[in-house]
């Protein structure tokens, strides 16, 4: 299983055909053939799904929730997911859509701060009956319009994922307007995870120290570093290490790159520079890492 899935390749994997268009499509899922369980890989679209009557665990990043009732599922590229079922059999409904339909009219300054978009959300919520009521009325809008050959068809559809969206804002509680410390550290965070995932070895990173992410947030790297120590309690090294680490950890694991090319990927100009690093971090070297995520499955 590749470490990341395609749009088709998820429509192939699940016998659903081609997507209805090229940039959005949505269904209602007691309509195709659901396997027990989604592998823990990261998509190449975003996903919203409202998903009922079944029982399992949602795996996301290194977190695991379980899910019973009706929950609201946001799945965005940056993140890897996984599902298993394990009671009931899923209904309700589920929209993806590529990034080329993200445009900026989609991401508004409110709703950047949906759980699709913001970086570090949690992206499973539990909507009371009249909620699902108001999002289920929307995904069937949703699934009137894909087939229409309105001109505009793509602003209408993005209006209903955007009232998907601003609905699942209101199950959140209320978020106080954020300081300079606060937002300086947002910035940060949302630079550094959209470096992520690697999409070659062959197109390292942008960002990798505390100077370039200084310099690219146009501040001084101490007061950078200030700030993320005063609101974090980390360093921004320690921030961009434990980065690298995790994304270390996902390559060796899901993908077939050799370590050599994981190291040049994640800026590192020797391998040895990187096996001391990754030694350094988790006790082990990157060869013996992968060899013993193969001896456990």
């Amino acid at each position: 299983m590749p470490m990341q899935q395609a749009i088709t390749d998820y429509y192939q994997r699940y016998g659903r055909g081609e997507p209805a268009t090229s940039q959005i499509t949505a269904y209602r899922i007691e309509d195709v053939v659901t396997d027990d369980a989604f592998p823990h890989v990261r998509r190449d679209f975003y996903k919203i799904k409202l998903l009922c009557d079944a029982q399992g665990i949602l795996s996301y990043a290194d977190q695991r929730v379980a899910v019973q009732g009706c929950a609201l599922i946001f799945v965005n590229p940056l993140i890897p997911y996984a599902w298993e079922r394990t009671a009931g059999h899923e209904t309700g409904f589920a929209c993806l859509f590529t990034e080329e339909f993200s445009t900026p009219q989609l991401r508004t300054t409110s709703l950047a701060q949906s759980a699709l978009f913001r970086v570090g959300s949690v992206p499973v919520l539990f909507p009371p009956p009249a909620a699902v009521a108001r999002l289920t009325h929307l995904f069937e809008q949703l699934l009137a319009e894909l087939p229409s050959p309105y001109l505009h068809k793509y602003e209408v559809l993005r209006n209903y994922v955007q009232l998907l969206l601003h609905e699942s804002m209101k199950l959140l509680p209320a978020v106080p307007v954020l300081g300079a410390a606060e937002r300086l550290r947002a910035q940060f965070l949302d630079l550094l995870a959209r470096q992520f995932p690697l999409a070659s070895p062959y197109q390292p990173l942008l960002f990798k120290n505390a100077n370039e992410f200084a310099r690219q947030l146009a501040v001084h790297p101490n007061h950078l570093n200030k700030v993320l120590q005063a609101t974090t309690g980390h360093t921004t090294t320690a921030h961009i290490a434990g980065r690298l680490i995790e994304e270390a950890q996902a390559l060796l694991q899901h993908s077939n790159w050799s370590v050599a090319e994981i190291a040049h990927g994640l800026g590192f100009e020797h391998s040895s520079n990187f096996h001391a690093f990754f030694k350094k971090h988790t006790g082990h070297t990157p060869s013996k890492y992968r060899q013993r995520l193969a001896l456990l499955s």
